[in-house]
């Protein structure tokens, strides 16, 4: 009896592997699709964010913008297009050029041995002038740290 019973198991598992496999395995398919889902979510964002970034205007090139100097030494004296100043005439030359319509530009030079301080201070004082107009120059001198200064 015992080897009939273990006859019809073989038989009937027999059976079932010669019949045609009727039912599709669509795991696969779905992990596929969710990885395109979550590729096409995160690389839409990139292509829709803008930054909105206000670029000069080519000019003809044949107006002569008027340029002021402003150089901070190494004793902190603030020199204006060649011109010591101490701190209020300073802070009104600065205020009279926010105010010039022709909108003239400021290029600042500092010497590489001046104190920070006195350097954060001047620029606190042209951005409360209200200049917008405004140029670091002379930084190649920064390039290389030299603790010796």
């Amino acid at each position: 009896m015992r080897s009939r019973k273990l006859y019809l198991r073989q038989k009937t598992a027999n059976e079932n592997a010669d019949r045609p496999f009727g039912e599709l395995n669509i795991t696969p398919l779905i992990d596929v699709l969710l990885v395109l889902l979550v590729m096409l979510m995160l690389s839409i964002p990139a292509v829709t964010h803008k930054v909105p970034v206000d670029l000069p205007t080519g000019g003809t090139g044949t107006e002569a913008r008027t340029i002021n100097k402003l150089f901070l030494n190494s004793a902190g004296t603030a020199i204006w297009n060649d011109i010591p100043m101490d701190s209020d005439r300073l802070r009104s030359r600065l205020e009279i050029m926010a105010r010039n319509p022709a909108k003239p530009q400021l290029h600042f030079e500092s010497d590489a041995r001046a104190r920070y301080e006195r350097f954060d201070q001047l620029v606190a004082m042209i951005k409360r002038a209200g200049v917008e107009e405004v140029g670091f120059v002379g930084n190649e001198q920064f390039a290389q740290w030299d603790a010796s200064r």
